[in-house]
């Protein structure tokens, strides 16, 4: 499901950019969920990752490995897999899905977090806090004359974030859907937790947390140590 090679991939991104989905709306009361993957501070080889996905409030992580080095445009190859098997390993399916990073907005029209929405048969949005390769013109993000995500503020006086339309949604569904999810902060509830989990875990692995810290986000208590996996 996932290319090992460049070439792979540029293939694979070309056909998810022609294919024919059939549009998602949002709507009240949608499930959205989301998806975070943060790697390893210490600069070992292979490179430790962990991605953490929730839902309402389930919540799973996967811990991997990867020799892939971060290259824009590429995502994918580095981080798709362990994001595919963190939102599979949730006990239900979300509507919606939350992904940090692009879609449209990208070198061949389709980044991880449209691909990600395929692998998956799931509506996804891009969050970002700021363009791949599209320009930002009064609120909108443009790349070749169309416009592939918003500008969205969630939070009075707080930097906006980018909305990227990706597996069956457009700009306007992308800027609903943040809008629906947002909270006290500026970047959307549920990727902000899912943020925080992932980032929690690495802390606990390298040994990084205080002793006995049990990781919690303002609001919100996440399950207990079985959803980790």
């Amino acid at each position: 499901m996932w290319p090992r090679t460049r070439e792979d991939l540029e293939r694979v991104q070309g056909e998810l950019t022609s294919a024919r989905t059939e549009p998602w709306r949002f709507h009240p009361g949608a499930a959205i969920g989301a998806v975070f993957l943060t790697s390893s501070r210490k600069g070992r080889s292979p490179e430790r990752l962990w991605a953490a996905a929730v839902l309402d409030d389930s919540s799973a992580i996967v811990r991997g490995e990867t020799t892939v080095p971060y290259e824009a445009g590429y995502l994918a190859l580095r981080e798709g897999e362990w994001l595919e098997r963190a939102v599979r390993a949730l006990p239900s399916s979300p509507d919606v899905l939350l992904v940090n990073a692009s879609g449209r907005d990208h070198h061949r029209g389709a980044g991880l977090a449209l691909h990600l929405g395929a692998v998956l048969d799931l509506p996804t949005v891009g969050v970002t806090d700021r363009p791949l390769v599209a320009r930002t013109e009064e609120g909108r993000l443009e790349r070749g004359g169309a416009v592939v995500g918003l500008v969205v503020q969630i939070r009075p006086r707080a930097r906006p974030v980018c909305a990227h339309a990706a597996w069956r949604t457009d700009p306007e569904t992308a800027r609903e859907v943040v809008l629906a999810a947002a909270g006290r902060a500026r970047t959307p509830e549920p990727l902000r937790r899912a943020r925080f989990l992932a980032r929690s875990a690495r802390a606990i692995d390298e040994d990084a947390a205080p002793p006995g810290w049990v990781p919690r986000v303002r609001g919100w208590e996440p399950p207990p140590p079985p959803g980790l996996a």
